[in-house]
């Protein structure tokens, strides 16, 4: 499993970070489960060791398998945890009027990705009124930066060394999840910067493109993306509808410097 430098930490350190690291292969097919051969495969581990993971982890309450399909997904004691936590991180609450006029707006389909780490997590989606709707992400979705808009334009706007060390750790992982290899991600990156905004069309879902903004503009906590079917955002209303992610996404940078709510731009 991919994740950062830490993994070469000994002892139970290295057992915690590898528990961890199992959670989130779990996780990242969403509502949609793993059965035991794609936990293998997605973390490198043997078939035996993910098998001796997972069973304990399911005793712990931490992931659960059906009892038919023998899918794993993440557990009640995950969700439990997390109604505790949720409290100290309230950007997605905050971000709702945001995310809500630009799906009123533009009609497609809107995403707010927060960073952590190595990856960016989905931690909202709103919904626009176009009938043919770009759902690529669940609530609760990890990838690494650089795949998907949203955290594509978040690597795009830290510090060029920053940005190469992530994409080199996450160098693995960009052709398990897209189309995308670390020489692809830097030239989105390359033209992310000069053109002020990412785009992407069709590495993850073909057909479907997608443009992000990140905020605030230095030291980026998270990104605010519109994603469409890619005949919908050619090269005139990407750029229309990047012109009002960076609006919103300066009005997102205001409040967050204010620590207040989120105020009519």
């Amino acid at each position: 499993m991919a994740t950062d430098k830490r993994t070469a930490s000994p002892g139970g350190t290295q057992s915690i970070e590898r528990v961890v690291g199992m959670l989130r292969v779990v996780a990242s097919r969403g509502k949609n489960g793993m059965r035991l051969g794609d936990v293998t495969a997605a973390s490198g581990l043997p078939s035996s060791t993910c098998f001796r993971m997972l069973q304990r982890l399911e005793v712990e309450g931490l992931v659960e398998r059906h009892p038919v399909t023998r899918k794993y997904f993440l557990g009640p004691l995950l969700y439990e945890l997390g109604l505790l936590a949720r409290p100290r991180y309230p950007l997605a609450e905050c971000c709702e009027p945001v995310l809500a006029e630009l799906a009123e707006t533009t009609q497609d389909t809107v995403y707010l990705s927060e960073r952590r780490g190595l990856e960016a997590v989905c931690s909202a989606r709103a919904l626009g009124d176009y009938p043919i709707k770009a759902l690529t992400l669940d609530v609760g979705i990890r990838r690494p930066l650089g795949v998907g808009a949203g955290g594509l334009a978040i690597l795009s706007a830290l510090p060029e060394a920053e940005a190469d060390e992530i994409i080199d750790a996450n160098a693995e992982r960009y052709g398990k999840l897209s189309t995308l290899d670390p020489a692809r991600v830097r030239a989105a990156v390359r033209e992310g910067r000069a053109r002020g905004f990412a785009f992407l069309d069709g590495p993850v879902v073909p057909g479907i493109a997608a443009v992000g903004v990140a905020f605030p503009a230095r030291d980026p906590i998270g990104a605010i993306s519109v994603a469409a079917i890619s005949t919908r955002l050619d090269e005139a209303r990407r750029v229309e509808v990047a012109t009002e992610l960076q609006r919103q996404a300066r009005r997102l940078a205001r409040t967050l410097a204010g620590g207040s709510e989120v105020a009519a731009p």
